[in-house]
């Protein structure tokens, strides 16, 4: 346990109402989104005031405490998994300030505990445009974005969070702040520290301020519903769409049940007889956008879709993406234990993966509901189960090795846009080999000699 008299030196320091010590309240950021087991940290702290995170860090590097930083805990792969009774959960939901949005220079600057939407929603009041969209975006933070180098349905044309950050201030593990990137379109002053720190987890350093670049939004969008009796029609029409050189804004992919459980859910209008939706959106000039829309809806009716439904205005645009982001929450609620996958393929593999996918299901006869980013491979295949049946469960297990399996051999990769954190860590050799893992030890040991940043998650244990 952590000492008393460390305690109150935290409380004197951010002051007592952002320090955490009672177990109830530690308890509730022992677990995240992730299916693995729950850890009870000795100390939650949540200081408002960044200039202050340099001394929170140093303190814990001098008292030797494993720290963990958490923003929203939507993360689904246990790597805000604290690190057990003597460490700190570090929140950054207390730093929440848009520091400047620059309509000239087209960027922004933020505080980690920025919502993403809410960054969104202001930078869209300023004419301008933020294009990462996780599925989690109502609660998740930018800090956590650029930890987890999120994703999102706007990922296939734009891109995911490591396109727009342009750099960042943070400190290492020894509470010194370091400064990487700039303001400016170009910067190549020094090593890359940037793109090192994006996706790293929070194992390498805590953001102290990022910068994120804008862009001018789309003139106009034209959402689509196609409707498949197949599949197999359904997936081979993504591949079709992507080789007749059209690049939607989104390209999303929803299976029968997935389609059935979300019209349960909410009532959105969905034919619940197809076997496979995809919802598509292109964007860009007016005429560009009729075109292409016109030419992707010949795609689909070649590629045997029943119909493609055009949204009439933006209402019913915001339907069909509603229906979408819909697919996790109606599918969560039918079992006690929901698992999230997403294991992602080169895009032309996508038919494979989906029947893969099938036949899990049926070789271990479990329920799962497919649904995702078809359009740049990043499918989520989520399982639904019990974990108190042991036996269910394990089956679920043996069928999460076997996709990872699949995957790599379809030229894939382990996470498209949720992370390894502990939930993968074991399966990292298999994709990356062993020189890749020693290196990565390498440089964790050599930046946090003292492993107190996130310790174990993505490589497993450093030292």
């Amino acid at each position: 346990m952590i000492r008393p008299a460390l305690i109150r030196e935290f409380e004197n320091l951010l002051g007592s109402g952002s320090v955490m010590s009672q177990e109830t309240d530690r308890h509730a950021y022992s677990y995240d989104s992730a299916m693995v087991e729950k850890v009870v940290p000795g100390l939650v702290l949540r200081p408002d005031n960044a200039d202050l995170l340099g001394d929170v860090i140093r303190l814990c590097n001098e008292n030797r405490l494993p720290v963990t930083v958490r923003g929203s805990g939507t993360n689904l792969s246990g790597g805000t998994i604290p690190a057990g009774e003597n460490s700190v959960v570090l929140l950054t939901n207390a730093m929440n300030r848009i520091l400047e949005i620059n309509a000239q220079d087209l960027y922004a600057r933020v505080e980690p505990g920025v919502i993403t939407a809410q960054f969104a929603a202001r930078v869209a009041e300023k004419g301008l445009f933020y294009p990462p969209d996780p599925g989690s975006q109502a609660v998740s933070t930018l800090g956590g974005n650029v930890a987890e180098n999120a994703g999102g349905l706007r990922g296939l044309k734009y891109g995911v969070t490591e396109n727009y950050v342009m750099g960042m201030n943070f400190f290492d593990p020894r509470g010194e702040l370091i400064k990487t990137g700039a303001k400016t379109v170009k910067c190549v002053t020094g090593f890359n520290l940037k793109s090192l720190m994006i996706g790293s987890e929070g194992t390498l350093g805590v953001f102290r301020d990022i910068i994120l670049k804008l862009i001018p939004p789309p003139q106009a969008s034209q959402a689509m519903l196609a409707v498949f009796d197949s599949v197999d029609a359904a997936s081979e029409t993504v591949s079709a769409i992507i080789a007749e050189k059209i690049v939607p804004c989104t390209l999303e992919f929803l299976d029968n049940f997935t389609i059935r459980s979300v019209e349960a859910f909410r009532g959105a209008g969905l034919p619940t007889d197809a076997m496979a939706l995809l919802l598509i959106e292109v964007d860009g000039h007016p005429a560009q956008v009729d075109e292409e829309a016109e030419k992707v809806t010949a795609i689909c009716r070649q590629h045997g879709a029943g119909s493609v439904r055009k949204a009439s205005d933006a209402m019913e645009r915001d339907s069909i993406w509603q229906a979408r982001r819909d697919a996790l929450p109606a599918l969560s609620r039918q079992r006690p234990t929901t698992v999230l996958e997403d294991a992602t393929v080169p895009r032309s593999k996508i038919p494979d993966m989906v029947r893969a996918i099938n036949g899990l299901a049926q070789k271990y006869d479990l329920s799962i509901g497919t649904f995702g980013h078809a359009g740049d491979g990043n499918l989520h295949p989520t399982f639904l189960t019990d974990r108190r049946d042991e036996t269910e469960f394990g089956r679920v297990e043996k069928a999460i090795d076997e996709l990872f399996e699949i995957a790599l051999a379809l030229g894939g990769t382990l996470s498209g846009e949720h992370g390894i954190g502990t939930a993968k860590s074991r399966y990292m050799e298999q994709e990356t080999g062993p020189g890749t893992i020693r290196l990565s030890r390498a440089i964790k040991k050599c930046l946090d000699p003292e492993n107190i940043l996130n310790p174990d998650k993505i490589i497993g244990g450093s030292k």
